[in-house]
């Protein structure tokens, strides 16, 4: 249960760090795009197109450590009224259709990637290869739902989730 924990926490601080050099990445490619706009009247071909993609790949990589810290927003007014026991009740049987969903997006996630890949489909304006980034959408999915299972565990073992 500890080593499962170490690894999770570590995918998550990995992947988050990853989500943040490319938020960083983009952040430089707006600006250069705005710099260039203004400048050297001339914008870089494709980067609404570019900042999409990567965008989609800065949430997808970060939201299981936004899980793993419970960052999120929860409504948990009415659950909070109830005793603990009741809560992690409550808690397992909402957490285990969630981590079966989360499976379940990641597969087919992964499958359209696949799906992506072997069809040669590139984005209209660049002719970018765009599946990398549907890959990393399903790699940060499964890490939630890693991070989802961890938490469940947790719960289980009568830990608290809070």
């Amino acid at each position: 249960m500890q080593l499962f924990e170490i690894v999770v926490t570590k995918l998550n601080r990995s992947l988050d760090f990853l989500a943040g050099l490319i938020l960083a990445a983009t952040v430089i490619l707006v600006v250069a795009n705005i710099l260039g706009r203004a400048l050297l009247q001339q914008s870089i071909l494709g980067t609404y197109e570019m900042v999409g993609f990567l965008t989609a790949a800065v949430v997808g990589l970060s939201l299981g450590r936004c899980a793993l810290e419970n960052s999120h927003i929860a409504v948990g007014f009415i659950l909070d009224r109830f005793p603990g026991r009741i809560q992690r009740c409550i808690e397992l049987f909402v957490g285990i259709p969630v981590f079966a969903f989360l499976l379940f997006v990641t597969y087919n996630l992964f499958t359209y990637g696949t799906r992506i890949a072997l069809s040669g489909e590139v984005s209209p304006t660049t002719q970018l290869i765009f599946y990398p980034f549907i890959y990393l959408v399903a790699l940060g999915f499964f890490v939630l739902a890693l991070t989802v299972l961890l938490k469940l565990f947790q719960l289980y073992s009568g830990g608290e989730q809070k």
